[in-house]
């Protein structure tokens, strides 16, 4: 279930960072996103163990 919820949270945070890229964000708060993403994406996959 966690993973899930994780994985979906990772998919929205990089569609985000994209949104925010396409407006011409801060690069800071892109690459926040990014991050985000990522170590959302990480968590979900170590909870499948």
């Amino acid at each position: 279930m966690w993973t899930i919820l994780l994985m979906l949270l990772a998919g929205l945070l990089a569609g985000g960072a994209i949104s925010l890229r396409q407006q011409r964000a801060h690069i800071s708060w892109i690459i926040a996103c990014w991050i985000l993403a990522g170590m959302a994406l990480i968590a979900g996959y170590l909870l499948t163990f």
